[in-house]
């Protein structure tokens, strides 16, 4: 490994490797702060860019530049607009927003900064130590444990509901679930629940779907609402931008969140198929499961661990998605399938033999993330108070500006007018849903791991003929008890919290 390190700090530290990585870091971090413009758009379109190189070491260096500074750099509309884009990000916004709306969206970007800067750069340290041992890992990951997986997943909905919302966020995540059924089936290719469109073959777009469900009751909020802009909140923010800097007591609180969720979301993100979003969800449910009570009523209301949880959690799990890229030539997600096919346009077979074969590119790319991630945080750091500027604009401006955003955002997105309209109809569902007090975290968690839940059972269906592989495979069953126990634990603790309330007020 020591040996493999040298090579990699040769390599990477080369003046044109330095430059892919800072060139990739500053198109990622800006692409990724745009709404709809995900990273795997512009790795799509970087493609062609990064094979005229020649070179597979510095074309790969570009390339994860751009992913990891786009996940970096994406958790900027989140915070400020709503407008997540990028499906790793939006559990970013539960708290970065209201954060930013109580007036210190400085100190929430400077959390989000430092936090990704720490997921990556402790995800870099545990993907060179554990790589080789991993891959290995990730084989023993079939069709019935990403399905168990994904219950987890789901499972975290308790997290996401207010007091005595987890009725309302049940329903939300069934919707999400049976939105996500729209389009060709796993079983069999044909279109379902399309009613004869030909733009829904495919199913809803998640980027069309993001956008309805924040950034658009977010524009209509304000155009219903005009006072809602100028009026403090219940915090006593006036909207206007107080400080860059967090304090040590809120320092000292993220600190052990960023450890835990480093090491989680890099084994989450190891797993082909798991990748950052869920990560992101994952790390945001577990840390507000684990809090206190006083602090569980903070998370959704600015809570800074709430914040830095995802963002930590969904930087590790993009260094983890390289485990099984590079070592397995297994991508873990759209964005890795496209880097992957980049490998393979660039004459890199990835696989176990790729440390052998071609050991410059495989620790060339992991010290580059070290380097990479270090770039970031000496480039977000000095534009926050430019970026957070955007919140000082009176906000019957910034109607305009999250419209276009939005509507581009989803045009792009799928090339397609159709996606206006569906991006029109859910945005009215949704501002009525929010009016109603309807959480729709659950609504977007359903979606996303709806497709993957269904793939993932149909298949084992068919290995097992049937549901045996509940109790045939261990993994599965012990993590679908798991998912259990995450359902199971908010209500046993809410419970024990009204006894003990109830006892006092006896003892009174």
């Amino acid at each position: 490994m020591l040996e493999g390190l040298l090579i990699g700090l040769s390599t990477a530290l080369s003046p044109i490797n330095l430059m892919m990585v800072v060139g990739g870091c500053l198109i990622g971090t800006f692409i990724g702060m745009l709404p709809g413009l995900g990273p795997m758009s512009i790795i799509a379109i970087m493609i062609p860019v990064a094979i005229t190189l020649g070179d597979p070491t510095a074309a790969l260096i570009l390339l994860a530049g751009v992913y990891y500074g786009a996940i970096f750099g994406g958790s900027t509309s989140s915070i400020l607009l709503n407008a997540p884009g990028v499906a790793g990000t939006v559990a970013t916004s539960f708290d970065g927003y209201p954060m930013a709306k109580r007036g210190e969206a400085g100190k929430a970007l400077t959390i989000a900064a430092v936090a990704s800067f720490a997921g990556g750069t402790i995800g870099a340290i545990l993907l060179m130590i554990f790589a080789p041992a991993l891959s290995s890992v990730a084989l023993l990951f079939h069709s019935a444990e990403y399905f168990a997986l994904m219950v987890v997943g789901l499972s975290a909905i308790a997290a996401f509901a207010g007091t005595g919302q987890v009725g309302k966020a049940l329903m939300m995540t069934l919707l999400g679930l049976i939105m996500a059924t729209v389009g060709e089936g796993a079983l069999f290719n044909m279109p379902r629940f399309t009613m004869g469109m030909m733009d829904l073959q495919s199913g809803f777009s998640f980027i069309t779907l993001a956008m309805a469900m924040f950034a658009l009751p977010e524009a209509m909020f304000l155009v219903l609402k005009p006072r809602r802009a100028d009026t403090p909140d219940d915090k006593g923010g006036d909207g206007k931008i107080t400080g860059l800097r967090f304090s040590r007591a809120e320092g000292r609180a993220i600190l052990p969140v960023i450890g835990r969720q480093s090491v989680q979301g890099f084994f989450i993100g190891v797993l082909p198929g798991a990748g950052a979003t869920i990560a992101s969800f994952l790390g945001y449910a577990v840390e507000r499961n684990i809090a206190s009570a006083e602090e569980q009523k903070e998370f959704g209301k600015g809570s800074v661990k709430g914040l830095a949880a995802p963002e930590t959690a969904n930087n590790a799990a993009c260094t983890g998605s390289f485990v099984p890229l590079l070592t397995l030539g297994i991508p873990g997600s759209g964005t890795t399938a496209i880097l992957l096919g980049a490998l393979i346009a660039l004459n890199v077979t990835p696989g176990p033999r790729l440390m052998v074969d071609a050991p410059e590119v495989f620790w060339a790319v992991i010290v580059s993330m070290y380097i990479g991630n270090l770039v970031l945080l000496i480039l977000n750091l000095p534009l926050i108070p430019y970026i957070a500027k955007i919140l000082s604009i009176p906000r019957a401006y910034l109607i305009p500006f999250i419209l276009f955003f939005t509507l581009m955002g989803s045009y792009i997105g799928q090339n397609n007018s159709t996606e206006l309209l569906i991006l029109v109809g859910f945005g009215v569902c949704a501002t009525i849903l929010r009016f109603a007090d309807y959480p729709l975290a659950p609504l977007l968690i359903g979606f996303i791991l709806g497709r993957m839940l269904e793939d993932n059972f149909s298949r084992s269906m068919q290995l097992y003929d049937g549901i045996s592989f509940v109790w045939e495979r261990p993994m599965t069953l012990a993590l679908l008890v798991l998912a259990l126990l995450l359902v199971l634990l908010p209500s046993y603790r809410a419970k024990r919290a009204r006894d003990r309330q109830r006892g006092v007020a006896d003892g009174d």
